[in-house]
């Protein structure tokens, strides 16, 4: 296997802070270990190192201000995690986006009296 198709190569700054964000919300509820504070420190220093100063390059300011935002979120979950608090949220559009912010809807569903299984929701 060729090693152009071993990693994964994004084509701009968005893109590779996209795949950050996946990698980051896959982790960031999983119990702290040695092995996941490397992989954190190593996804950070990737921001710090190569994504940002590409969004600089690219001179989009909304990119600039998103990789920043990225680089204080994972900064947060870090000194969180090691002072054994959880980390009630997750990483949405490269923001901070809290469980309890969430919206659900109530919705009831009501079995209609017939010999179909066909429900019925009433809000």
């Amino acid at each position: 296997m060729p090693n152009s198709n071993r990693y994964y190569q994004p084509t701009n700054s968005k893109d590779a802070m996209r795949k950050i964000q996946k990698l980051f919300n896959q982790y960031c509820q999983a119990p702290l270990t040695n092995e996941l504070l490397q992989y954190h420190f190593k996804l950070l220093n990737q921001v710090k190192t190569n994504v940002l100063p590409i969004a600089k390059t690219e001179n989009v300011p909304e990119r600039i201000q998103a990789a920043q935002s990225i680089i204080e979120i994972m900064e947060k979950w870090l000194s969180l995690r090691l002072a054994g608090k959880d980390y009630h949220g997750k990483m949405q559009h490269f923001h901070f986006v809290s469980d309890h912010d969430v919206l659900h809807y109530k919705r009831h569903e009501i079995k209609v009296k017939s010999n179909h299984n066909f429900r019925s929701s009433r809000h």
